[in-house]
């Protein structure tokens, strides 16, 4: 079974440049789609295409694969070929203040309302206060008041004359008026009497006097009854005075805004509204000291009702503005502004070409969301109005698409459910928190709901979604359609040059300097290294993206005109230099024999696993001591995973250690029970252990320990085992070998040392170039393994055996010491089991 060490070539997959016609990537036009992305492609165009509730989107994948920029960059071709939504804003209603009206308008047209009222008000302010003070208006008002007083002196003036023929006085006093005798023909004409001098009258004197002032009495009571009367009518001929006013000036100062709105019904009812409000209170317009009187009353009537002051209470024209919560009218995307960055404003960066708004909600809170309902402390009362109601993310993006982090969404108190509410009623309604959780009772505005015509764009991983779906039963209704990124793609000519063009692409973005075909072909197989593949490409950007502005930053350092395949090497290099100090430290406790590995000489059931630490972003190969240990066991086979026993073992671990011991029940004494008792374990292993790609270095200690033959020290051992003896392939297959080359590289290269991979890996190699250049030179070896057997084979320097017609392996092979060992611990139990029996019988 002799197993050819990979030939250099093998280890490392360079980039074919003779494909790339270009010289620098200036020469190539930016990638319009996504590379490799077919199925996400499919799955964008079907979720905005079809218009059924419920159909919005996930984008799953992996992170740094340039989901967002991905998507909306197609989002981007959509929007523009749509129709640009309605404006939307809030306006007072008039009926019930506290509950605004909110108005669906033409796009673009919304500022050009809130203008012409403000216009229309500004003209009533210059115009009302003249018209008010001109001589007609004012000889028809004083006509109107003094005809009111005219009428009242007439009618007191001929009660007055009657009491006075009865020697009777009219008097009016601060309480009001009142009847009272006086004295005549005594030289006290006109006086009034005093009580002393009344009660000296007469007695039918004073009867008379007393009929004759309950008499004008009556008559007084009747006519001031009817004063309000006439008071009431003095002020209906004033209004209708001040609105055949009004009426002339607000229709002709609304007449242009009318005509313009006059195809919106919704608009066109408000004006008529307002229209109504001006003509009722055009005294507004009068005086500053009507003005504050009529506050004063505002103010004193809500918060005897307990309700927040409107804020026109204090600012009474504010009633006629118009608070334009959403203006589709420029969609333009800033300079320099990200396509996904957080808006915090109706115009900032969200907005992308012109049609429908495009908008990332970057902190998805349930306000930033729905919305809110502002107040202001004024007058030892909160203050609130419709021009203090703001629209949430979910208004601007009303009528296109809005892109939302669900991890971020999902952490929000109350963001998660708020969404679903307005996704399932196709409608936004503005909540509080406060209020949503009862911790707050303050009567607050009550604003009309904005219906809804969107799609909402979800990102995350694949994890994420599938718990989404699995424990959340709305979720699969309101987000039906999943768009999946792929993690790779196949590395082929075509693709190579695709993926320039992405380069190109990003090198344009960020203005970066241009690449040669040689950074190209280097940014390729860096992708194929981070996809841990050396046929495929990795749709991870993000990392690329890191290194070619780090390896534009040498480049620019040397006066670079591009940025060449050295640049990119460097900022490989400078990366790796800048997070490697774990690395160092964990190579330094094995050269200074701290940590104990061995890569020279031989020893029994002794093998170097290999394993990758990560940690954060930084992932290295560190190889491990294992070591076996057998006897005779009380029947049965056991194999004591150490690990698990103290916890340290994961489950996927302790199933690979389960199958090797599948493996040796199957294949040593198929016919005799087994008597061994074995023990495995991570030698100077402190942490957490999991996954399987150990198994086979721990079935090789466990055969090596069986048939008492060494194992050579200077190769290390990577790949997981099934009950059949095949070797699988693991992950991390690059950082393992290297990191027990790094080893062997410190202490010196002797030319027997290697490594032994699952063949099933080979085509996942992209070596670090010192570990190809050592293999060439034959200094190192990576051994491709199909099966246990050929590993036992280079790692115990003998034939592994096979199992002849006589039901024997191979005399002098390692498997034929193994079951001759097991055959002897049989035996030998078999011997103590009957010695035990016959020692009870005596007894």
């Amino acid at each position: 079974m002799a197993v050819d060490p990979i030939p250099a070539d093998l280890l490392y997959r360079a980039c074919d440049l003779s494909p790339f016609t270009f010289e620098t990537t200036v020469e190539l036009e930016d990638l319009p789609g996504l590379v490799g992305q077919d199925r996400v492609l499919d799955a964008l165009r079907f979720g905005t295409g079809i218009k059924r509730q419920g159909y919005n989107l996930f984008v799953l994948g992996p992170d740094g694969a340039g989901k967002h920029e991905a998507v909306t960059r197609f989002l981007a071709t959509v929007a523009t070929r749509q129709k640009a939504p309605s404006d939307w804003a809030y306006v007072n209603n008039f009926q019930a203040p506290n509950k605004p009206i909110v108005l669906e308008i033409a796009a673009g047209l919304a500022r050009v309302l809130k203008e012409s009222m403000g216009r229309v008000v500004e003209e009533l302010k210059a115009t009302v206060p003249s018209i008010l003070e001109s001589e007609e208006y004012q000889n028809r008002r004083q006509s109107i008041d003094e005809e009111y007083r005219e009428r009242q002196e007439q009618t007191f003036e001929g009660l007055r004359a009657k009491a006075e023929a009865e020697g009777i006085a009219l008097l009016r006093t601060p309480a009001g008026f009142a009847l009272a005798p006086v004295h005549h023909g005594d030289g006290h004409e006109g006086e009034v009497l005093k009580p002393d001098e009344f009660n000296a009258l007469p007695e039918a004197e004073r009867k008379r006097i007393e009929g004759v002032i309950g008499t004008l009495q009556k008559e007084l009571a009747e006519t001031l009854e009817r004063i309000p009367a006439w008071e009431k009518e003095h002020r209906t001929r004033i209004q209708k005075l001040n609105s055949e006013v009004a009426e002339r000036l607000v229709e002709q100062g609304m007449r242009d805004i009318r005509a313009r709105f006059e195809t919106m019904p919704a608009v066109r009812d408000w004006l008529g509204s307002v229209a109504t409000d001006l003509i009722d209170n055009i005294a507004i317009f009068a005086s500053a000291g009507d003005q504050q009187q009529q506050q004063a009353a505002l103010v004193a009537q809500a918060m005897g009702q307990g309700q927040p002051v409107p804020f026109g209470a204090l600012a009474p024209f504010r009633r006629y503005e118009v608070n334009v919560v959403v203006e589709n009218n420029d969609l333009k995307r800033r300079p320099g502004a990200s396509p996904w960055q957080a808006e915090t404003e109706p115009d900032a960066g969200g907005y992308i070409g012109g049609g429908a708004p495009i908008v990332y909600e970057d902190h998805p809170t349930l306000q930033n969301l729905v919305g809110r309902v502002e107040h202001l402390p004024q007058m030892g009362a909160l203050i609130t109005d419709f021009m203090l109601i703001k629209g949430g993310s979910l208004h601007r993006a009303n009528g296109g698409y809005l892109l939302i982090d669900a991890l971020k969404i999902l952490r929000e108190p109350l963001a998660w459910d708020a969404l679903k509410r307005t996704l399932r009623r196709r409608k936004i309604i503005i909540e509080s928190p406060g209020e949503f959780l009862s911790l707050v009772s303050t009567v607050s505005l009550e604003p009309d709901p904005v219906p809804l015509d969107l799609k909402v764009i979800l990102f995350g991983d694949r994890y994420l979604y599938y718990v989404l779906s699995n424990a959340d039963p709305e979720f699969g209704e309101l987000f039906k359609v999943a768009a999946d990124f792929e993690d790779e793609f196949d590395r082929e000519p075509e693709n190579d040059l695709l993926y320039a063009r992405m380069l190109a692409g990003l090198a344009r973005k960020d203005e970066l300097l241009p690449l040669d075909k040689s950074a190209v072909g280097r940014s390729v197989e860096r992708a194929s290294r981070i996809a841990e593949d050396a046929e495929k490409i990795s749709t991870a950007v993000r990392p690329i993206a890191d290194l070619l502005r780090e390896a534009d930053y040498i480049a620019r350092l040397e006066d670079a005109a591009c940025i060449s395949a050295r640049h990119v090497d460097e900022a490989i290099d400078a990366q790796i230099a800048r997070a490697d100090r774990m690395r160092e430290r964990s190579l330094e406790m094995i050269t200074r024999d701290i940590v104990m590995i061995d890569t020279e000489g031989e020893v029994i059931g002794q093998v170097n696993g290999l394993s990758v630490l990560s940690m954060g972003t930084v992932s290295f190969g560190r190889p491990s001591r294992i070591t076996a240990r057998v006897r005779m066991g009380l029947g049965g086979s056991r194999v004591l995973d150490i690990e698990r026993e103290v916890d340290l073992g994961g489950p996927i671990h302790s199933k690979g250690v389960l199958i090797l011991s599948g493996y040796l029940s199957a294949t040593f004494l198929p016919e005799i029970p087994f008597s061994m008792s074995a023990s495995l374990v991570f030698e100077q292993s402190y942490g957490g252990i999991d996954g399987d790609s150990a198994s086979s270095a721990e079935l090789y200690a466990l055969i090596s320990a069986l048939a008492e033959v060494p194992i050579v020290q200077g190769l290390a051992v990577t790949g997981s085992v099934n009950q059949l003896g095949e070797v699988q392939a693991i992950g991390g297959v690059n950082d393992k070998i290297e990191g027990f080359f790094d080893i062997c590289m410190r202490r010196g290269l002797t030319g027997e040392q290697g490594v032994l991979i699952p063949a099933a890996n080979v085509k996942h190699l992209m070596l670090r170039q010192d570990v190809v250049d050592a293999v060439e030179r034959g200094m190192f070896a990576i051994y491709p393994v199909e099966r246990i057997e050929e590993g036992v084979e280079l790692l115990m320097g003998r034939i592994a055996g096979v199992r002849g017609p006589d039901g024997k392996f191979t005399a002098g092979g390692v498997y034929a010491l193994a079951e001759a060992r097991l055959a002897a611990f049989a035996e030998n139990q078999r011997r103590f089991a009957q010695r035990s029996g016959d020692d009870s019988g005596k007894k």
